[in-house]
């Protein structure tokens, strides 16, 4: 239990000033002195006012407490002195009694109402709550009505050291370059302690490094990280795992510490320069290789990672340049050679390169350490491979006329053997690009020639595949290309451009332009198209038109006379001559038809011949014949659908009066008795004189059952009609009256045998007489299933006496 010792002084000017000096043993063994010092509240305002004047007066205060402190964590078993509250009006007589209000009252401090003395009943935590303010009041305990006003005080809860400091953002990742100097900054660590930071050094807090030393330290009062040791290389060692210890107390002994861990990774740097495994490299590489392919590649090793091994290669020495080239690769930093022209092993075996690898990105800080590149020698050996024929000119251009005949020489292809043994070649036309076979050419020559009659009309220009082949080993094809192009000669004579539809007004003037005409000519002759027109010598002397070459390739259609009339004559015709320009010339014959209309003021056609032109809706005669064409089919479909839609669907049975509720077959045979109730029905039984025939259906061959293995009886059976009709009719009046019967119709079965057969019964029952001469030992050979009926019918002489008795 803390000691504690108190001592009061005297008065002063009337205020009564009360000191309580506690000395108490902490938990730990330490002794620590706590002032409580005095908290003075005026009576009333007026010591207010008398301070805000020029003479103060002084007013004796008749109450006094202290303000106190109380040391948190205690842990004894008795309650935690605090204070003592003293009014001076208490005589020591026992008429005043204190009360105790506010934060914590009665739960964690109580006050003896008769002394004022003040305990902590709880244990206490500044960190939880560092202050708690109160009011005291002393009261007249017969009238329990204050002697004094309320006031307050506050009890401050003292510090003890209980609070480790701690890193709230521990664990701590840090990053530093590679070769940083002593001293750089990695990390700034921050621990914090719960305790009073103005109350002694127990949040007073100090970091030392327990572990990463001698790599790194940290200044004690800061926190921050640095480097200790100069050239940390990344390439030896990238990590490091560091212990901070944090220590409150101003690291003195006795102190709490708390620690954390600080990882740091050291970043990479270009520090090292790029360097090749070995100093030269040899490949094979096929003369056949095709441009722009993949020869071979060769890298050089960097330690350094990221951007600061990324490579450029070049080849700075060689017969090779200009047919090899080397690039780096992005992803792996790899130099791709690659070729750039065609390789020949006859021509050149061998290539020697020199090739340097350089850092692309340099830092100046580490360039006095060398050159950031290296240089390797590279030898590329071709192999020798055998090639397919080569053209002497890949594309080879060639002209003939169309005119020209069969068998006609066009040109001539030519291709080597490009190897040692130069195979002789033989020629021909790939025919995927000669299917009419217009051309041939000459196995071993390579020349040439029309096996056809061309026509540039048709096909101006053919381009055809010439295959060369090794005769000392036909795989090896090689390929060309013969350009042909067909030279045109004047062999199709001008006609018409368009079809002309050429008409005349009945009010037509002479000398009038009623049409104007061009031609076409399927032939161009380098010159361009220069035709002439004129009418036949037949038609020049005629009395109603003319003709007028306008030397521009067309020709205008004039009048000769007015007073054109339809009834006369609706349509003329003129024949037109055209002879063009080529040599030798060509002409031909085109018949101008011309049709002499009623047209408007406007010299628009309103009517021509016995048909009107209907030229302002733009429709022609075939448009006329189209639509009636389309109108009639629509009718006719229309007819067929009325046809389809009136036929009656033929029926599948031939009784024009069925009954489409049943279908009953009545056959003469007798039924399987009470369980058999499909052979009959109500409609049937209802008029049973009436004999219904079987009707045939049409989709269905009727198969009808019969209890008879070989042949139907030769009798006819009839039922007694008065019986069954009776019993139907009983029947339907019970269920007409039954209110359990559904509401609308069904069909009832009943199971009634009549009063007899014709032909008699068939039970085996009655068989079984003393006189009957069948015999049934062969079922006592059927199994223990038919034992029982082998008892009963096998022995002859058993069974009549059994029955007998």
């Amino acid at each position: 239990m803390p000691h504690t010792m108190s001592r009061s002084f005297g008065v002063w000017g009337g205020l009564s000033i009360v000191t309580l000096l506690s000395l108490v043993q902490w938990e730990s063994g330490c002794w620590g002195m706590t002032l409580n010092s005095v908290s003075l509240h005026p009576v009333s305002s007026r010591l207010h006012r008398a301070e805000a004047g020029a003479m103060p007066h002084r007013h004796k205060r008749n109450w006094v407490w202290n303000q106190f402190f109380v040391l948190e964590e205690y842990t004894g078993d008795d309650p935690l002195y605090v204070g003592k509250l003293h009014s001076d009006v208490d005589r020591g007589e026992g008429r005043i009694k204190y009360v105790l209000n506010g934060e914590g009252a009665t739960t964690i401090f109580t006050i003896d109402e008769n002394t004022g003395d003040i305990h902590a009943t709880k244990r206490l935590d500044r960190e939880e709550q560092a202050y708690y303010t109160l009011r005291a009041q002393a009261r007249d305990r017969a009238t329990n009505l204050p002697v004094e006003p309320e006031s307050e005080f506050v009890i401050k809860v003292q510090d003890i050291n209980d609070n480790e400091p701690k890193f709230p953002d521990g664990p701590y990742q840090a990053y530093v370059p590679e070769m940083s100097p002593v001293g750089t900054s990695v990390v700034e660590v921050k621990a914090t302690d719960a305790d009073d930071p103005t109350y002694g050094n127990s949040a007073r807090v100090i970091y030392s490094i327990l572990e990463g030393q001698p790599y790194f330290s940290v200044e004690p009062k800061t926190g921050i990280v640095r480097t200790a040791l100069p050239n940390m290389d990344r390439e030896a060692r990238d990590q490091y795992l560091l212990v901070i210890q944090a220590k409150d107390m101003g690291g003195q002994m006795g102190g709490l510490s708390g620690t954390t861990s600080v990882t740091v990774t050291l970043t990479d740097v270009n520090d090292n320069p790029p360097r090749f495994s070995r100093k030269s490299y040899q490949f094979e590489v096929p003369e056949s290789l095709p441009v722009a392919s993949v020869v071979a590649k060769i890298k050089a090793l960097d330690s350094d990672v990221g951007s600061n091994a990324e490579m450029e290669y070049r080849i700075i020495e060689g017969d090779g340049l200009g047919v090899f080239r080397v690039e780096p690769d992005a992803d792996t930093q790899e130099g791709v050679i690659t070729l750039q022209k065609n390789l020949d092993f006859e021509t050149k075996p061998t290539y020697t390169l020199k090739i340097e690898a350089s850092n692309k990105n340099i830092d100046p800080r580490f360039r006095a350490q060398g050159p950031f590149s290296d240089t390797a020698m590279v030898k590329l050996v071709v192999e020798n491979v055998d090639e397919p024929p080569v053209f002497s000119s890949p594309l080879s251009r060639m002209t003939v006329s169309e005119a020209a005949k069969v068998g006609t020489v066009i040109g001539t292809v030519s291709a080597v053997d490009p190897d040692s043994t130069k195979s002789p070649i033989r020629y021909s036309i790939d025919r995927n690009t000669d299917l009419e076979r217009f051309f041939n050419i000459e196995a071993s020559t390579g020349v040439i020639s029309t096996a056809k009659a061309l026509d540039r009309e048709v096909n101006a220009v053919h381009n055809i595949t010439i295959l060369a082949i090794e005769s000392l080993d036909p795989s090896q094809v090689g390929k060309g290309i013969a350009l042909i192009t067909v030279m045109d000669v004047n062999d199709n004579a001008p006609v018409f451009a368009i079809e002309y539809e050429t008409f005349v007004c009945e009010t037509a003037e002479p000398g009038q332009v009623i049409e104007t005409i061009s031609a076409v000519d399927k032939d161009e002759p380098p010159s361009g198209h220069r035709f002439f027109f004129s009418l036949t010598a037949e038609a020049a002397g005629n009395l109603n038109f003319t003709l007028r070459d306008n030397k521009d390739n067309t020709a205008s259609v004039l009048t000769k006379r007015g007073g054109f009339q339809r009834r006369e004559q609706s349509m003329y015709r003129l024949p037109v001559l055209i002879v063009d320009s080529g040599s030798p010339a060509l002409s031909s014959t085109n018949t101008l038809s011309i049709r002499v209309c009623d047209c408007d003021s406007d010299g628009a056609p309103q009517a021509c011949g016995t048909e009107a032109f209907l030229l302002s809706a733009g429709l022609s005669t075939g448009a006329l014949v189209a639509i009636l064409a389309c109108i009639l089919t629509l009718l006719v479909l229309v007819l067929l659908i009325v046809t389809v839609r009136k036929r009656k669907k033929e029926p599948l049975i031939l009784d024009e009066d069925r009954d489409v509720r049943e279908n009953i077959v009545r056959y003469d045979d007798e039924g399987g008795g009470e369980e058999d109730t499909e052979a009959f029905d109500m409609v049937a039984l209802r008029n049973l004189n009436v004999t219904r025939d079987s009707k045939a259906r049409r989709d269905v061959t009727p198969e009808v059952p019969t209890l008879y293995c070989s042949r139907p009886p030769p009798y006819k059976i009839t039922p007694d009609n008065g019986i069954f009709r009776d019993f139907i009719w009983d029947r339907l009046n019970n269920a007409d009256v039954d209110p359990s019967a559904p509401p609308y119709d069904s069909l009832q079965t009943y199971a009634f045998e009549g009063s007899g057969s014709v032909a008699e019964s068939l039970s085996s029952l009655e068989s079984l007489s003393t006189d009957s001469e069948q015999s049934y030992d062969y079922l006592s050979d059927w199994g223990p299933r038919f034992k029982k009926l082998a008892d009963l019918y096998g022995h002859s002489d058993n069974s009549s006496n059994i029955f007998s008795s």
